[in-house]
Order: C-alpha cells, then sequence, then structure tokens
C-alpha cells in the first residue's frame, strides 16, 4: 500500500531538508514524498531536485508550479498529481515544520478503520506552541470558533492542514470544484468530506511555529476565509 507525504512549498528553502530527513526516517513501508513547489525564487524547487537524486531510490517527486497560485491550488494539483502516481493513503502537511512528521505513523493506523484523520489542535492533549503570547492565542482560538460557527463543519479544528486521506475520498470530493485559495481551503474540503458522510477522526497534535522563513499569512488570505466561510455552509 503506498502512501504519499504531499507538502506544499513557497520559499521554505531553510526548512525542506529537515522536513524530508525526518519523514524518511520513518518506518513506513513504501512511504514517498511529493512537493508542490508554487515557483519559489529562493531555491526551494532547485534544492527539492537535489534531495530526490540524494535519497535515490527512495521517491522524492516535484511538482513545479510555474508562479504562486495558494495553499488550495496547490494541494488540489498535488492530490490529483499523488492519485496519478497511485497512493492508496495520501498526508498533506506544512513545510515549515509546524506539523511534526512523528505523528504519521498513527494517522495511517486510524485509516483502517476511519476515512479521514485531522491532527488537531483544539481537543484534549493537544497543544500549541508554548511561545504563542496571549494575543495570538486570543485571535487562533477566536479565528477557529468564527470557522466552526460560519462553515458548519464539526471538527474541532476546521482550519487543520495536517490530515489522511484513503484514496477514495479525494477520488470522490470532486477536487476541480473546490474554490478557496488561502487556509479555508482546509475548512472547504473538511465539509465536503462531513457531506459525503465519511468517517473523521480527530487526534491530537502539538502545533509548532515555524522554524525558519516568513509566514505566508496575509490580509487578502484573511478576508478571504471571513467571507468563503458562509459559501461552504
Amino acid at each position: 500500500m503506498k502512501t504519499m507525504v504531499v507538502i506544499p512549498t513557497y520559499n521554505e528553502v531553510f526548512n525542506l531538508s529537515e522536513l524530508v530527513a525526518r519523514i524518511l526516517k520513518l518506518e513506513v513501508v513504501t512511504l514517498e514524498i511529493l512537493i508542490v513547489d508554487d515557483g519559489s525564487p529562493d531555491g526551494t524547487p532547485e534544492l527539492a531536485e537535489k534531495l530526490a537524486v540524494a535519497n535515490s531510490p527512495r521517491s522524492i517527486h516535484l511538482l513545479k508550479r510555474l508562479k504562486k497560485h495558494g495553499l488550495g491550488p496547490a494541494y488540489v494539483a498535488g492530490f490529483r498529481e499523488a492519485l496519478k502516481l497511485g497512493a492508496d493513503q495520501i498526508i498533506q502537511m506544512d513545510a515549515d515544520l509546524a506539523h511534526s512528521p512523528e505523528y504519521i505513523p498513527k494517522f495511517l493506523k486510524y485509516l483502517q478503520d476511519y476515512d479521514v484523520v485531522v491532527g488537531s489542535r483544539y481537543i484534549p492533549g493537544a497543544q500549541t506552541d508554548k511561545r504563542w503570547p496571549k494575543r495570538r492565542r486570543l485571535l487562533s482560538n477566536c479565528g477557529n470558533f468564527y470557522m466552526r460557527m460560519i462553515s458548519g463543519v464539526r471538527l474541532r479544528d476546521p482550519r487543520s492542514g495536517f490530515k489522511a486521506f484513503r484514496r477514495e475520498v479525494l477520488e470522490t470530493v470532486c477536487l476541480e470544484t473546490l474554490q478557496s485559495k488561502g487556509f479555508v481551503f482546509q475548512t472547504e474540503l473538511a465539509s465536503r468530506c462531513q457531506r459525503l458522510g465519511y468517517k473523521v477522526i480527530e487526534t491530537p497534535i502539538i502545533f509548532h511555529d515555524r522554524k525558519a522563513g516568513r509566514s505566508k499569512m496575509s490580509l487578502q488570505i484573511i478576508i478571504e476565509a471571513l467571507w468563503r466561510s458562509f459559501l461552504v455552509r
């Protein structure tokens, strides 16, 4: 059974090597990595190519996109490519080391009984980075509450970008019809899974602050999340 880890990147040259090394250390049979780069000017795609050669015969794939189109379109392209490459289980995660790849074996165990696994920051046992100031924690909690109430998604963490899917889920959610570009894409996809009746489980994770580089968050992304949450519902 082939497992594919889909990682969208934009200017993540300082995080990618460590992330790939930690993923490849996992004791997961037939695990492969798909890096979806949105035209990073910092050398990320070139580094991905070097990592693919250096870690051969372990399979590291690179999907190059010409320009930055947003997180949602990057994931749609990545999911479609993962299915094309024959993945049976697909993991999605951030490239900034906020998500610990060491959770992946646990996610895969849950996929034996569930269709979708969500790494959650807002259930018992979960934790966000202890270095976050109180203001950031408050904003995060308020944003999470807003997304849950407006979108109608029953997850405790509808914005989570750390998930695992069975192949058939991504084959049936109509990826090409997903519209969101920013982080609200996670909520839109979760809503689609919910409406299709897939079995979903949330498991607690420790969410870390990015190790290096700059956040891709912008006012435009926040505004999209505010109004698109109504459309998701």
